[in-house]
């Protein structure tokens, strides 16, 4: 059986909602096994386990979340060159246009010689106010769907041995 790792983290719930559609649609799929998790809970042997990944994050002053960033700095050198061609995709919440965060998250991937399988996901919540910034999230039926088809894609994918 294949596992799929999806690494996410959150402080306004959008991300979380955007992962765990992404996560219940790929446990639809046979023949795969589905890990959800924060970043500042997953560790390097849980990156050596998987067979593909999907990473969430939100934008933080247009990047990545600083506790997404520490996964990555805990768990490079662990897994580099130990998962070279594996797939992936990302999922952003954004509150402008969630491009860098995106671009951060390509570039570690390209360290590690994953393999981008989809294009990443962006929601834009279009928060702008230290209000709206820090208000809890809903993430629109629309979007979750985009997430949702992304999970299972990816799962079908690990499934079917298609990457």
């Amino acid at each position: 059986m294949k596992t799929l790792l999806i690494v996410y983290h959150t402080m306004t719930g959008g991300t979380q909602q955007m992962a765990e559609a992404a996560a219940a649609a790929a446990r639809e799929q046979s023949g795969v096994a589905v890990k959800l998790q924060r970043a500042d809970a997953t560790q390097p042997a849980d990156v050596l386990a998987a067979d593909g990944y999907l990473f969430a994050t939100p934008e933080n002053l247009a990047a990545m979340s600083g506790l997404m960033k520490d996964f990555f700095d805990r768990s490079y050198y662990a897994a580099l060159d130990r998962v070279n061609g594996r797939p992936y995709a990302v999922m952003i919440c954004a509150g402008s246009d969630g491009q860098n965060a995106l671009r951060q998250i390509d570039r570690i991937a390209t360290g590690w010689r994953l393999k981008a399988v989809a294009q990443g996901v962006i929601v834009c919540t279009h928060a702008q106010t230290p209000e709206r910034i820090l208000a809890p999230k809903t993430i629109g039926a629309d979007d979750l769907e985009r997430c949702a088809e992304l999970g299972a894609g990816l799962a079908a994918g690990l499934a079917l041995g298609v990457f």
